[in-house]
Parts: C-alpha cells; sequence; structure tokens
C-alpha cells in the first residue's frame, strides 16, 4: 500500500469511527464582546479583599479591565446597580436581598465575602461572656440595621432579655461612641473592625472582650454571620458569563492574597485610602475577609436572612429572595 492509500484508509476509517460514536463538530460560541467591569465598594473590609486585584488592574496583570470606586456609604450602590452605571458591588449582606427584592431579580449574589466583625470592647476586665453583659450599659452603633439585629439575635439566644438583657446607648457614630469609652473606665460597646483597632490606638487600655462572629458560630445554627456580599447586575451577568467567570477567578486569588499576606496587604489598603496601612496591618486578622460562594453561600446567607427577617422583615426587603438570586449555587 502506498502512502497516498495509507492516508486516504486513514481517512475514512476515522470518519467511520466519528460516525459510529456519534460525535460531530460543535459551533463555536461567539466570542464576548470585551468589556470593562466596573466595580463598587465600601471604604472598609468589604472592599480590602479587593485590593490585590485592584493593584494589578492599574499595573495592567489582570485579564479582565475593571474600574473600581469606593464610596464611604452603601446606599450610594443602589442607584448605580440599577442604572447600570457599576456591574459589580461589595454592599451589606442585607441590602443585597432588599435590592434583589426592590428590583425584580436585577442582581445576583456572587460571594460572601465578609463575616461578622462586629466586637464587644471594655476598658476593663469585667466581661468575658455575653453572660457578662447583663445588667450593664453597652454602647453600639448601627441601630435599625443589621448591628442592631445581630446583637439582638445573639442576647437572645443567650438568654439575655427581659430582666437580664444589657441597657443598649445607641451613638450616631463610632466617634461618637469612642467619646463616651475615652470618658468612662468603665465603658463597654459594640463595634465594628476597623474601628477597633483604630479606637485602640486612642485608648490604650482598650481591649477586645468577645467576637460576635465567634458567639454566632457556637449556636450552630446552620447560618452565618455574614457581613458583606459580593453582587452582580443580573443583566451583566447573561451577557458576559465568561468575563464574570474570570473575575470571580481574579477576585479569589485577590482574597487568598489578603488572607495570607497581611503586611503586604495593608500596604495596597493604606494605598487605596481603604484604611491607613498600619491600622490595616493589625485589622486585616479580625475582619474576616473570606471568599465563600455555590451552595455553602447560599445556606449560610439564606439561615442569616431567615435571623433578620424573623426580627424586622423590612431588613432584607419585605421576603426571603428566591433561589435565583444565588449564582451558581
Amino acid at each position: 500500500m502506498n502512502m497516498k492509500k495509507l492516508i486516504t484508509y486513514l481517512l475514512v476509517l476515522c470518519m467511520l469511527l466519528c460516525a459510529l460514536s456519534g460525535c460531530e463538530s460543535k459551533p463555536e460560541e461567539p466570542a464576548e464582546e470585551a468589556t470593562t467591569i466596573k466595580i463598587g465598594a465600601l471604604t472598609g473590609p468589604t472592599a480590602m479583599g479587593l485590593v490585590k486585584l485592584m493593584d494589578d488592574s492599574d499595573n495592567g496583570n489582570s485579564v479582565n479591565k475593571y474600574e473600581f470606586k469606593l464610596q464611604s456609604e452603601a446606599t450610594a450602590f443602589v442607584p448605580a446597580l440599577t442604572k447600570g452605571e457599576i456591574d459589580i458591588a461589595a454592599v451589606p449582606a442585607n441590602l443585597a436581598s432588599v435590592i434583589y427584592n426592590n428590583t425584580d431579580g436585577g442582581i445576583k449574589l456572587l460571594a460572601i465575602n465578609t463575616l461578622g466583625v462586629l466586637y464587644i470592647v471594655e476598658r476593663g476586665d469585667s466581661v468575658k461572656t455575653l453572660a457578662d453583659l447583663s445588667g450593664k450599659t453597652v454602647y453600639a452603633t448601627g441601630e435599625g440595621a443589621a448591628p442592631e439585629y445581630g446583637l439582638r439575635y445573639l442576647l437572645k439566644e443567650n438568654g439575655l432579655e427581659g430582666d437580664k438583657a444589657p441597657n443598649i446607648q445607641w451613638c450616631s457614630d463610632t466617634t461618637e461612641a469612642l467619646s463616651y469609652i475615652a470618658a468612662d473606665e468603665n465603658a463597654i460597646a459594640m463595634l465594628p473592625q476597623p474601628f477597633v483597632t483604630a479606637a485602640q490606638a486612642k485608648v490604650n487600655d482598650l481591649r477586645v472582650a468577645i467576637s460576635l462572629n465567634d458567639e454566632w458560630t457556637k449556636l450552630d445554627n446552620g447560618s452565618a454571620m455574614v457581613t458583606g456580599v459580593l453582587v452582580v447586575r443580573s443583566e451583566f451577568a447573561d451577557k458576559y458569563p465568561r468575563q464574570l467567570e474570570k473575575f470571580m477567578q481574579e477576585y479569589e486569588s485577590s482574597v487568598k492574597f489578603v488572607q495570607g499576606n497581611t503586611e503586604a496587604a495593608a500596604k495596597l489598603v493604606g494605598n487605596y485610602e481603604i484604611v491607613k496601612a498600619p491600622i490595616a496591618q493589625k485589622a486585616l486578622p479580625y475582619c474576616n475577609i473570606t471568599f465563600i460562594t455555590g451552595q455553602q453561600m447560599k445556606t449560610d446567607m439564606e439561615g442569616y436572612l431567615g435571623v433578620l427577617k424573623d426580627l424586622n422583615p423590612k431588613a432584607i426587603g419585605g421576603k426571603l429572595p428566591d433561589a435565583e438570586f444565588y449564582y451558581g449555587a
């Protein structure tokens, strides 16, 4: 058999084998039009996990093209998302539910990026457990929002209601709370990171007594104390699935970098004016920055939103989001 006949024979054989196995050529998927992904985040823990990606983007080392916008108030992202001015946002967990319910599914949940960042702090040494708060005054911020609901839930679960409940004095902001702490050596407060670390720099004897995230975990109730999440516009997710997948990969790498490289991550946090680098370096290990997706994300988020719904349905937009809310779960 000469070479020409051999090649012809092999081609025919390949065609027969392909026909027998039912294989067929698949049309190539149309390429996505490249786009610049616009991302919004709060100047706090929810933005800290993004800093390596922000740095990579600025230095041309990211796969996708990104634009980042930092805000001090989460409510700024509501109109920006609905108008399509940003595509992805890091927002408080309950706000994500509110936006979803108020926009008929206009966003989807991509990931949980921050767990509990609330801590009970004191200048003395009288608080070791939540039970020690009974009858005491606790200065706190976040009245009528997730911090209040989280605290009240934990107090209730630990039997601190009625006569056993602490007296919670709500402050307009963390600066007001700090003024009470500085003036009273017996003061007890509930504060978020990284403000706890910033406060310790101003009040030398201020110590962390209790992590509310740890207290939530002890309940073993099938949920987590979810503080921050990442959401995407549903329209964007449908139009740019491959670029969104690349973003998720790059974002996960950024979070892992922040988790494993505190000093370098703190410098980036400072560079992007999220929090000053010295504060960030001390606070990062206590900011509970994470990357939770898929079914675990759904389980943790549903449990957390269920707690808020029982306390105040308006806190989550009136109802629990349906299954379409959870991207990839």
